[in-house]
């Protein structure tokens, strides 16, 4: 069943990263109830999320090995990461660019592949 949602399931999730990073947040009352650095927490989760909602998505869809699976979906992560920062700068006055926000999303897409990439190759043993 899994599979057959995976595709929507992924692009829900991207289309709802999308949305949330560009949408204008009432910084001030999110700041009285969490820290200043809880957001870079929430990028490196929500990119880690993506890598592994697409990894699944592409490794069920194509028959790429898994290192070439993962090495697809890091990039694109990475890539898409990057971009909503360059579109934060561009198009809204509310959000900004931050090159912390891309080191945690970075971050986040490379500790779940290494681990997508450790887990799926003691699953092969």
């Amino acid at each position: 069943m899994l599979k057959k949602y995976a595709l929507l399931i992924s692009t829900v999730y991207t289309i709802s990263l999308l949305t949330v990073s560009l949408i204008r947040l009432d910084f001030d009352k999110i700041e009285d109830i969490v820290p200043s650095f809880s957001d870079k927490l929430f990028h490196f989760a929500a990119y880690g999320l993506l890598t592994w909602f697409w990894f699944y998505t592409l490794k069920m869809k194509l028959s790429y090995s898994i290192l070439k699976t993962l090495i697809v979906v890091a990039i694109a992560c990475i890539a898409f990461g990057t971009i909503i920062e360059v579109l934060q700068k561009e198009l809204t006055n509310t959000r900004f660019f931050d090159l912390y926000d891309i080191a945690a999303n970075i971050g986040g897409v490379l500790i779940t592949a290494s681990l997508l990439l450790i887990y799926k190759k003691s699953d092969v043993k």
